[in-house]
């Protein structure tokens, strides 16, 4: 099965539906997005909407794109429910897509791992922009539950390696359920 059917699929069957935004997301914004006001957002695979949502609900202008149809048809349910408008495009990510240039102040990715996309995530943030990526790691192995093939792990430090060059504002791996890395980033300004 494609990853396109296996998607379609669990959200068809109502799976990976939870609206709960990830504390990741929640405590970054509280830290380094409050203050600088609404801006444009850009959530990679980011199925049933729920960081797109919250985000939205705070004023951002979001763009959501993902592999599944069906996952894209329940975000914009549940952004009709909550009385919000987001943009949404289905997009096949495992094609390294161009994610626009500049665009975005914010963009995230949580629970997706497509390496070849770390440098269209930072040309699409725009200077002082915002990249905000939480994903499973190989300790992972030592749970159940979640991915165990290489291509979907983050080897240690690999994260913290693909994004060097942005500022950055926080790392950690951790192993507590999980095996996941977390980073929150800023591109740095131009100079002038």
């Amino acid at each position: 099965m494609d990853e396109r059917s296996l998607w379609n699929k669990k959200y068809s069957e109502g799976s990976h539906t939870s609206l709960e935004p990830d504390p990741l997301l929640v405590n970054a914004y509280a830290e380094f997005l409050q203050d600088s006001g609404p801006g444009k957002a850009l959530d990679v695979a980011g199925g049933a909407a729920r960081h797109a949502l919250w985000l939205a609900e705070r004023g951002w202008q979001v763009k959501l794109v993902d592999v599944s149809e069906v996952g894209i048809e329940v975000a914009q349910q549940n952004a009709r429910q909550r009385n919000v408008t987001i943009e949404t495009q289905v997009l096949d990510l495992n094609d390294a897509p161009d994610l626009g240039r500049e665009q975005y102040d914010l963009a995230i990715v949580f629970f997706y791992l497509q390496r070849e996309l770390f440098p269209a995530l930072i040309s699409a943030l725009k200077s002082g922009g915002f990249l905000i990526y939480k994903t499973y790691s190989t300790e992972q192995r030592k749970f159940s539950g979640g991915p165990t093939h290489p291509l979907h792990l983050l080897e240690p430090n690999e994260l913290l390696r693909a994004f060097s060059w942005l500022r950055v504002l926080h790392y950690h791996e951790t192993v507590s359920g999980k095996g996941v890395a977390e980073l929150i980033a800023q591109k740095r300004h131009a100079l002038s």
